[in-house]
């Protein structure tokens, strides 16, 4: 069957990616060997490129609860450098290295992914200009794969399954985030829906089978992962000492409290009003 699945009817030619696209298709062509069905194709392809990507995704995920744990210190370098951008980008590298954390690591799933999403939108495409023998379906709910998404009901279902897993998997994925960051995240699913509408359904298969994995991934990292606390600040009063600067204990000198106390108490005086003498 792999035999008879020639690359011109799974990505154009010409590009420089050509090696990739290349496994991609014949990976794609040993799952339809396999069960028949392109669709079912699709969501084990997937399966496979995040089994294959999990490496960066533990360190994805390692990293986010770095910076989760390293939050309050992250937020008073941005207090204390807030007037100075260069000295805070400066601050903030030299702080990440301290700390062994790449900033970088959580986008990286994500940009892996890229060439491949790419690669699938080019095989559908040509799927869908020139069809290969064969079940283009999907579990008999999706007529064909190739086909765009809003050209059957179905794909208002997928699409609808997209934007719920899309925000259930930014949930999980956000921890670190800034609340401005998190709301934009939150906004973005709907704002692609019109785009996203325009694409194969099977596109929008293979991304919904990802956020899928990704919140299934979440929940067991919760499960087997704790949660790091966040370091609660301890309220002071009126019995808390005051705090003592670094230079002031350098240079010899004593709190305010030690030397207040240091100090005989004085004996209070008080004035007694004189009596009138009586006539």
């Amino acid at each position: 069957m792999i035999a008879h699945l020639t690359w011109g009817y799974l990505v154009a030619a010409g590009s420089v990616l050509d090696p990739l696209y290349t496994a991609l298709g014949w990976v794609m062509a040993w799952f339809y060997s396999l069960i028949s069905s392109y669709g079912v194709a699709i969501v084990l392809l997937t399966v496979a490129v995040r089994l294959v990507l999990y490496p960066l995704t533990v360190k994805q995920t390692k990293s986010m609860q770095a910076m989760q744990r390293l939050q309050p210190e992250i937020k008073r370098l941005q207090a204390k450098y807030k007037n100075d951008r260069q000295k805070l980008n400066e601050e903030m590298m030299k702080f990440y290295k301290e700390n062994n954390i790449n900033p970088a690591s959580s986008c990286l799933p994500l940009v892996a992914q890229f060439p491949i999403f790419i690669g699938l939108y080019y095989t559908l495409r040509n799927f869908a200009k020139h069809p290969p023998a064969g079940n283009l379906s999907w579990l008999h709910f999706v007529p064909s794969i190739a086909a765009h998404v809003t050209s059957h009901w179905s794909g208002y279902i997928l699409l609808a399954v997209y934007v719920t897993s899309q925000l259930a998997s930014t949930y999980f994925m956000s921890g670190s985030m800034q609340q401005s960051q998190r709301i934009i995240m939150y906004v973005l699913p709907f704002a692609f829906i019109f785009v996203i509408a325009r694409f194969p359904t099977g596109l929008v298969l293979y991304w919904m089978t990802t956020n899928l994995w990704t919140v299934g991934q979440g929940l067991i990292t919760r499960r087997l992962i704790p949660k790091t606390p966040t370091p609660v600040p301890a309220r002071r009063t009126s019995r808390t000492p005051k705090e003592v600067a670094p230079a002031a204990v350098e240079d010899g000198a004593k709190p305010e409290s030690a030397e207040a106390s240091a100090e005989p108490a004085q004996p209070r005086r008080v004035k007694r009003k004189k009596k009138k003498a009586r006539r």
